[in-house]
């Protein structure tokens, strides 16, 4: 894969994001399947990109381990 190749995957307010960042919720998002609502603020660490899509991550957050969200929903923490 070359820099050409590189897939940019940005936040909901437009800032670049790699595997290893720390994201926060900036919507209440309730997960499919857990019976769970993730709040906004939720601070969510060492997230993974998905090397084919721009529009997810994964991540582990404290209730729920591997979450796929939409980056439009996160901030850069």
């Amino acid at each position: 894969m070359t820099d050409e190749d590189e897939i940019v995957v940005k936040d909901g307010n437009g800032n670049r994001l790699k595997d290893g960042d720390s994201v926060t919720l900036i919507k209440d998002l309730p997960v499919k399947g857990a019976n769970v609502t993730l709040k906004r603020g939720t601070l969510i660490k060492n997230i993974r990109l998905i090397a084919y899509d721009e529009e997810n991550i994964e991540c582990n957050a404290e209730k729920v381990k591997g979450l796929v969200l939409k980056t439009c929903f996160l901030k850069k923490a």
